[in-house]
């Protein structure tokens, strides 16, 4: 068992490495315990036969690990996410018959995202907690302004029969919620417009949450952020999908008018567990390792360049977003003195609007200088990398030198006795 363990964490260890080692993750979290959860019994139509959890482990092992986890139990750990990783960031929005629904770009992207929750440990980085009811999105919402953002429900808030979710027991933390300008909220490639992670520190006291997922007539609903908002914001108008079943458990099929998901119906089976699992002791050493360790076949200098190109895009979308944001109020500014009547009111308006810019100037330039901290302990990971690859060759050329010398003395050892046995043989 400890052989299949091993092999595991080698595994998981160089596949998470390869998509987030540099990434600095957000300040501790922590969430509450979760409370038992009932069952909703939804009609889930006309598949085979009744899975049960072990459907999860199963299929989300080949991408990722399971993680004995307290109080949750077995969660789990994708593999191979890419720089900046949040869960709901690497797809689409599209509005269905069940609302907001999350169209993820992954293959194992129809489990973690439709059920169960997701959480953040400051070790191990996003995992996710298992559930069995079927959700177009289990997020939470916010807008204001021309911004849109979500966020993953925390584990221990419950879907209520007849009530659904209108509320969350406590906030969830700045650092938590994604962004991006509205105007590329209905974007396939909408990864490439999430701001980075220091846009909250002023996006967030800028929007309103809302949490909106129903139970209507047995259907469950994202209901999130309004329809007109959306297609305002986007100048589109906003198509709506329906949703239908496949029983392949692959990306989303997206068609004209429909959307072919996997949704089976999953029973809790409590005897059911992975294959193969780490305890939190085990997965914290393999991913504290995995973010110093090389990765196989990449170079420390071709980590370096991708680092530097993904901070680089980081960089340019944050200060994209915070001169869109000083032209928005300056439009404002301007239609507001222009319907001014008297040169008080106009004077007024200026002023007014003066400082509010000077105001947001300033937390743009507190929004720098966290992503410019940021960026300078990624990149200080980075020379860890390259003096632990330096560390890692001396010793294989030592043990390698080692080697020959235990060998040489072994050869010339049988030598001298060959010669010794000869000498004998002709006394």
């Amino acid at each position: 068992m400890k052989k299949y363990i091993l092999m595991a964490s080698v595994v998981f260890g160089l596949i998470l490495a390869a998509g987030c080692i540099y990434y600095v993750p957000y300040p501790e979290v922590v969430y509450p315990p979760p409370e038992d959860q009932g069952y909703y019994e939804e009609d889930y139509r006309d598949y085979p036969s009744r899975l049960d959890t072990s459907y999860f482990y199963d299929h989300l092992a080949p991408y990722g690990t399971w993680v004995n986890y307290s109080p949750y139990g077995y969660v789990w750990i994708p593999y191979g996410t890419r720089y900046g990783w949040r869960p709901y960031t690497y797809g689409r929005w599209l509005w269905t018959s069940h609302g907001w629904t999350w169209i993820s770009s992954y293959e194992w992207g129809w489990a973690p995202f439709h059920y169960g929750r997701w959480s953040w440990d400051v070790t191990l980085g996003w995992f996710w907690v298992p559930d069995n009811i079927w959700g177009p999105a289990w997020v939470s919402w916010r807008n204001g302004g021309a911004y849109m953002g979500w966020a993953p429900l925390p584990p221990d808030v419950e879907f209520v029969f007849g009530v659904g979710i209108r509320k969350l027991p406590y906030p969830i933390p700045d650092t938590l919620w994604v962004f991006v300008d509205g105007r590329y909220f209905l974007h396939s490639g909408i990864y490439n417009y999430v701001l980075p992670v220091e846009r909250n520190y002023t996006i967030v006291r800028n929007t309103i949450s809302k949490t909106n997922i129903m139970d209507r007539n047995r259907v469950i609903m994202n209901q999130g952020i309004d329809v007109e908002i959306v297609s305002q914001l986007t100048k589109t108008k906003v198509s709506k999908y329906e949703i239908m079943d496949s029983q392949d458990p692959s990306t989303a099929v997206v068609r004209s008018g429909e959307i072919q998901v996997h949704r089976p119906r999953i029973r809790e089976n409590e005897r059911a567990e992975p294959r193969t699992v780490l305890n939190v002791e085990e997965a914290k050493e393999v991913v504290k390792k995995s973010k110093i360790e090389n990765v196989a076949e990449e170079t420390s200098r071709s980590i370096e360049m991708r680092l530097k190109e993904e901070q680089s895009r980081e960089t340019e979308r944050m200060e994209e977003s915070q001169k869109e944001e000083v032209k928005r109020i300056t439009r404002i500014k301007e239609k507001e003195a222009e319907e001014a009547k008297t040169t008080e009111e106009k004077r007024v308006i200026e002023e007014k609007y003066k400082n509010q810019i000077d105001e947001v100037k300033q937390k743009h330039k507190t929004e720098k200088t966290l992503i410019k901290q940021r960026h300078e302990k990624e990149e200080k990971k980075v020379e860890e990398v390259k003096s632990k690859k330096k560390k890692i060759e001396k010793k294989e050329v030592k043990e390698t030198e080692q080697s020959k010398v235990k060998k040489t003395k072994k050869i010339d050892k049988e030598d001298s006795k060959e010669s010794n046995t000869r000498k004998t043989k002709k006394i």
